[in-house]
């Protein structure tokens, strides 16, 4: 199962790092467990050494964005701090804005300085808890795993565009469900770009998982069918359905995953259980787009955020969860499979504004 932020590991074990879809499934590396960034000298059944460095590799995944926001908020305060008037909040705005995180939570964050301080001065330590209990409340949400079928197999419905991380994140979630000791049928359902459907296959055999294909350019609607048959014949617990991930503004990809959605419940009525978007997270708002066509076509359930260290956008996650009530489920830390993790509000906020923050 995935890294529990803080509760250290759920059952058996899986370490975590860092995402992205360039990952390569054949260049051969290390399925051992990455170093967690503490002490040597600690247990690795220490909760606490295991929170505090998940916690370090977390805040890692975010020090694109972290690194930029610190210096501007630093810039624009000063150890003196600064007055509050009109200059002041267009100048944090404009800084709030480059995160990413959208013109609904930067406005948020400005008006709750403005309110609190207007013709008064500011300091570092008034706007970082400001913005982290605004940033809580906007992202208000508890860990939210897969949620199971109640019986046969829990059918998961992966969409996303191409370039997204879509591929590499299937992976993810096959090698956690796996290393949770669930058997895994894959369905390589994205049969317009061959690329996918062979990463994928490559992926199946590495990891152990079956895998169900068709032919390149053939129904995705048939290999969903087919995968989600042979998971309830072969009694697996998780069926993982790869989709095209060609752009959301074509009907014909919108009207594709509606189909898949409606074979898919020939076999198991209550199928997909969840419907995962993955977006790829150095889009900033270009990801919102995705998310408003994806959510609409297929129903999604939650959000799973790749490519998170690989950019100064990381917070694009905020208005993902304001305008679309999903939930944010899992996010990529990393290339390898390994690299996957429960998305925590207090550990995401925390990590974006650690005790380190407005120092040189």
């Amino acid at each position: 199962m995935a890294w529990n932020l803080f509760g250290g590991k759920k059952k058996n074990e899986l370490a975590e790092t860092s995402e992205s879809d360039s990952s390569n499934p054949e260049d051969g590396e290390s399925d051992s467990p990455a170093g967690d960034g503490g002490s040597s000298d600690a247990s690795p059944a220490d909760p606490t050494a295991e929170k505090k460095g998940f916690f370090g590799r977390f805040k890692q995944a975010l020090v694109k964005t972290y690194s930029v926001l610190n210096t501007d908020v630093r810039d624009l305060l000063k150890n003196e701090g600064r007055l509050v008037d009109d200059d002041f909040l267009k100048e944090l705005f404009a800084i709030l804005i480059k995160t990413d995180m959208g013109a609904g939570p930067a406005s948020k964050i400005r008006d709750e300085i403005k309110s609190q301080f207007r013709g008064r001065k500011v300091y570092m330590a008034d706007f970082i808890a400001t913005a982290k209990t605004t940033i809580r409340e906007i992202m208000d949400q508890p860990e939210r795993p897969i949620e199971y079928a109640e019986s046969g197999p829990t059918i998961v419905m992966v969409c996303g565009v191409n370039g997204a991380g879509k591929t590499t994140s299937i992976a993810k979630l096959t090698n956690m469900f796996i290393k949770d000791g669930k058997k895994v049928v894959l369905g390589a359902g994205d049969t317009f770009r061959a690329a996918a459907v062979e990463q994928l296959n490559v992926w199946a055999n590495r990891l152990g998982a079956e895998i169900v294909m068709g032919s390149q350019g053939g129904d995705p609607a048939s290999v969903s069918y087919r995968a989600v048959e042979a998971a309830v014949k072969s009694n697996a617990d998780i069926c993982i359905v790869d989709t095209a991930g060609r752009l959301q503004t074509q009907t014909n990809l919108m009207d594709q995953l509606s189909k898949i959605r409606n074979v898919m419940q020939k076999v198991v009525p209550e199928a997909p259980h969840e419907v995962l978007l993955v977006l790829d997270a150095t889009a900033g708002q270009n990801a919102i787009s995705q998310a408003k066509g994806f959510s609409a076509a297929a129903g999604c359930t939650g959000i799973v955020l790749a490519k998170l260290d690989g950019t100064a956008k990381g917070g694009v996650a905020i208005p993902i969860r304001q305008e679309f009530d999903l939930p944010v489920k899992y996010i990529g830390l990393g290339e390898k499979e390994d690299d996957i993790a429960l998305f925590n509000v207090d550990t995401y906020v925390d990590a974006l504004f650690p005790e380190s923050f407005g120092q040189e």
